[in-house]
């Protein structure tokens, strides 16, 4: 067991000690799916020993000049182009848009750009960037899943329109018909972030 640093080869039955750490991550919320009964507890309980939750690209818009620096050097050298500067229309481009792939899709739109780039500044067409980012469909999983899904889509809507504010009359709350609290409450539970909904 891995939690006791030894594990067996398969056919072997001589258990071997490793000194390792073992990091796990996903995109899931898994304490809703213990809820739901789509993963076990056990294992939760012994993966959970350091969590680091970490936001979505959307959440940490001041991190996009950096990566975008970063992976810009990275493919202009392994593709031997010199890239100078960045567009400012890109940069405004960039830090404006979603990324419902994440860094990955941040990456591969670098990538991209990199390889086709004529020039020493950096530049994105912006129809390499999708408008509409790709969802879940809600029809997918247990009925429990489901029901999370819409709670969490109506949340967030009220969310946009009430630009992050939970309470007071032009609040969230007051748009679902719910105490403040039991907004407050439901938003933890559903991991929601109601700093991407404010003002920047």
């Amino acid at each position: 067991m891995l939690q006791e640093r030894e594990f067996e080869r398969v056919g072997d039955a001589r258990p071997i000690t490793a000194d390792v750490r073992v990091i796990a991550a996903t995109n899931r919320d898994l304490e809703a799916a213990i809820t739901t009964g789509t993963f076990r507890s056990d294992l939760f309980y012994r993966l959970n020993v350091f969590p680091m939750e970490i936001p979505p690209l959307r959440e940490r818009r001041q991190d996009i000049p950096l990566l975008l620096d970063y992976f810009i050097k990275r493919y202009a050298t392994k593709v031997g182009r010199k890239v100078t500067k960045i567009d400012k229309k890109t940069l405004e481009l960039f830090q404006s848009y979603p990324w419902p792939g994440n860094i990955r899709e941040l990456q591969n739109v670098i990538e991209r750009s990199v390889i086709l780039c004529e020039s020493e500044t950096f530049s994105v067409d912006d129809s390499w960037l999708s408008r509409e980012p790709l969802r879940p469909h809600p029809c997918v999983g247990s009925l429990a899943e489901r029901l999370l899904y819409q709670e969490k889509e109506i949340i967030e809507s009220a969310l946009a329109e009430s630009k992050g504010r939970v309470a007071g009359p032009t609040g969230a709350a007051a748009k679902l018909g719910v105490p403040p609290t039991t907004l407050e409450s439901r938003i933890k539970a559903l991991k929601i972030s109601k700093n991407r909904f404010r003002p920047e």
